[in-house]
């Protein structure tokens, strides 16, 4: 019986904490005697006298047994053994009187014991299931598939033990079992396809399974027969004994199914308890121990059957992951835009994480592969730890902050990868919420009741199914999922680290670049400086000292905006209302009267007016010209437009060129681009004006866009008169 919760609490601690392996009971079909190391007889079932022929004396000496030679044999070879070790379960065919006996010598650290189990079938019978077991043990090894050698292994336990059903149980992340494969009698209900829940087997069951991963019962409505243990000895640990009575709460649980026989074979894969192979009968049913041990090792082989297609299928799928992962970081490293990196190999990604959709989110900026909508996948972003915690893991609702998880909608399952914490830089796969109709084998909770064996929890009464539909929740991720993942991560932290160093180099290039560059303009206000000190005319020289002076004022304002956008405080704006087709026409004249050797072709619309930063504006579509300018093949004219369309602003400035090349097309709005700081067409460049353009125009929630219309290169600064695009 178990012992009682504290305070007289009932809960599934009761089943937990019940000592089902020293229950004091054997079955009684069978006698036990258990011997101490020095040979003494300590301990035996109280029906061993009768059944054996002898009445036990307590440290009776095993050689003064009458028992036959072959089991005194085997019982002194088992005392002699090393206790740390024990000797290894060994069954031996014996008579006693009439009677036939499979006597079975095992051991602990402790004791020594012997099981006499009652045969009722011949020698000649049990050869034939043993031909039989060979037979499936063969079949079993072909399988290919999880599901057909389950179903392949119930229909062999069974025509090699008679049971009425057999079902092959695997177990899910949460401990539930599913029957997944099932051989029974025509006039028994289908029980294929449900599931129990995991408080059916409890833990310290569930630890007998994996230890002892063979389990008769021949008869529920057995009598048990108490186990008499010399005093002050410890109670016998029938661990790994056959005989061993069961706990009443299994017993009213098979009861509870109709059951009167039960047997159960363990499928243990890796140390842990994968599967089960669950015998039913109707009647009582007493199988031999050879046929058990038969079944025994055809679970064996299908454990190490079931290892082997998982690895085979694990393999695979790492090998399919490091190919994705393989291409992905050599991507990495050779572009300066990580989420345009990511989002390239976003299929192979969604496929080795085993997601429904990709979110990548860096510095603010985000992109999604998938169906998820951008908003949603600011919001998860959002919510994301600001912590070191590398790997985020939620499989359910509950498991996110109230206010994202109430606005997620379905995905309620996400895996993150923080890849770069220097810069925010997450990789979530996301799962939808898997809405499963759960075909339960009775309601799973059990009930508290007072019945013969006091106020307790209690096994439920009906198997009748009832269905469960779940909400909320995703198929976690695997194990396998898992390493990949982590896999994933690994080599990512190491192309952030290569990027982060890449960086910092281009960083001191260009530092030793703007110090290059400011001392030229400075060289030359100087020399005028000097010349105007001698009486020389002012107005060349002022033109002179005017146009350094501004080289000047750019490169440091471009410096400086590129400080405040790497450091996360964005670009100022003060926007105010401005009359746009004025401001393109000024810029369009400075620039034309600052280099008379350019030609340009302008349509720009009148009267175009919009709420924006006039400043910053002009900085952009001064980018632009500057571009088409040092770009544009000579004696070709560049091209100016603006138009207004359904509240969008959009300013056109084309030149006659060649396409720019699709390595640095994926880079053109990126900091420290490597073409152009080695860019021959503009020296004077950095390759921060696209960069600080595009950060302008995202701050009027509008956008910058390059596309190629042969023979033109086009750039187009689009933005809404007031409010956001769309």
């Amino acid at each position: 019986m178990m012992p009682p919760a504290p305070n007289g609490a009932i809960g599934l601690d009761n089943c937990a904490n019940e000592p089902i392996h020293i229950p004091g009971l054997i079955q009684p079909h069978g006698a036990l005697l258990a011997f101490n190391r020095q040979g003494a007889l300590r301990a035996w079932s109280d029906n061993a006298g009768a059944m054996l022929g002898f009445k036990p004396v307590l440290d009776m000496p095993v050689d003064a047994l009458p028992l036959a030679p072959d089991v005194l044999q085997q019982l002194r070879e088992c005392i002699d053994s090393s206790a740390s070790e024990g000797c290894t379960p060994t069954a031996i065919e014996t008579t006693v009187g009439t009677q036939t006996f499979d006597c079975i010598v095992h051991s602990d650290a402790q004791r020594v014991l012997a099981e006499f189990e009652l045969r009722d079938v011949g020698s000649e019978r049990v050869a034939a299931f043993a031909l039989k077991a060979h037979a499936a043990i063969e079949r079993l090894r072909r399988q290919k598939a999880i599901v057909p050698l389950l179903q392949l292994a119930v229909e062999q336990v069974r025509a090699i033990t008679g049971f009425d059903r057999v079902m092959a149980y695997r177990f899910r992340h949460d401990d539930s079992g599913d029957v997944v494969g099932e051989a029974r009698a025509e006039t028994l209900k289908p029980l294929l396809g449900m599931r129990y829940p995991a408080g059916d087997i409890p833990a310290q069951a569930r630890r007998l399974y994996t230890i002892n991963t063979l389990r008769l019962i021949a008869d529920i409505g057995y009598s048990p027969v108490p186990v008499t243990v010399a005093p002050g000895d410890a109670p016998l640990d029938m661990s790994h004994a056959v005989l061993r009575s069961v706990s009443p709460i299994h017993v009213e649980y098979l009861r509870n199914m109709g059951v009167a026989a039960s047997m159960s074979v363990s499928i243990v894969v890796n140390g842990r308890l994968w599967g089960l192979l669950a015998c039913h009968h109707n009647t009582p049913l007493r199988v031999p121990y050879a046929v058990r041990m038969a079944c025994d090792v055809l679970a064996q082989v299908l454990a190490a059957t079931v290892q082997s297609i998982d690895a085979r299928e694990r393999a695979t799928m790492v090998e399919q992951a490091a190919d994705v992962r393989t291409h992905l970081i050599e991507t990495l490293l050779h572009e300066d835009d990580v989420l345009s990196a990511l989002n390239r190999h976003a299929a192979g990604l969604a496929v080795t994480l085993d997601a429904h959709a990709l979110v990548f989110a860096q510095q603010g900026k985000l992109c999604t592969h998938g169906d998820i909508g951008h908003d949603l996948a600011a919001a998860i972003v959002a919510s994301l730890p600001a912590d070191g915690e590398e790997v985020l893991l939620r499989c359910c609702r509950a498991e996110w902050p109230a206010a994202t998880g109430a606005a997620i909608g379905p995905w309620v399952g996400v895996l993150g990868l923080h890849f770069d914490p220097a810069t925010s830089g997450w990789l979530l796969a996301l799962r939808r919420e898997q809405i499963e109709t759960i075909r339960w084998a009775g309601k799973p909770e059990k009930m508290t009741v007072t019945g013969p064996l006091g106020h307790r929890l209690t096994p439920r009464g009906s198997f009748d199914e009832w269905v469960d539909t779940v909400h909320d929740k995703a198929e976690p991720w695997d194990a396998n999922r898992m390493l990949v993942a982590e896999q994933l991560l690994a080599e990512m932290h190491r192309a952030s680290m290569a990027r982060h160093a890449e960086t910092e180099r281009a960083r001191m290039q260009l530092l030793a670049m703007l110090g290059h560059d400011l001392r030229d303009p400075l060289q030359s206000i100087t020399m005028a400086a000097t010349v105007l000190q001698h009486g020389a005319q002012p107005q060349q020289l002022g033109q002179r000292i005017e146009r350094s002076s501004g080289r000047m004022h750019r490169l440091i304002s471009q410096v400086l905006d590129m400080s405040r956008l790497d450091s996360g405080l964005g670009l100022s704006l003060r926007k105010e209302d401005t009359d746009i087709s004025r401001l393109v026409e000024d810029l369009v004249d400075e620039t034309r009267m600052a280099h008379p050797g350019t030609t340009f072709e302008t349509t720009i619309a009148p009267g175009v007016h919009a709420q924006v930063d006039a400043d910053r504006l002009a900085q952009v579509v001064s980018n632009l010209l500057s571009n088409a300018r040092h770009h544009a093949h000579g004696g070709h004219a560049i091209g100016v437009a603006l138009a207004q369309d359904d509240g969008i602003v959009r300013i056109e400035v084309r030149n006659e060129g060649a396409p720019i090349p699709p390595e640095l097309e994926a880079q053109l709005f990126n900091p420290f681009k490597r073409m152009a700081l080695q860019n021959q067409a503009n020296r004077t460049g950095m390759g921060l004006g696209l960069y600080i353009a595009d950060s302008v125009m995202r701050g009027h929630d509008g956008s910058i866009v390059y596309r190629y219309e042969a023979p033109y290169v086009v750039f187009t600064a689009s933005f809404p008169v007031g409010g956001s695009i769309g």
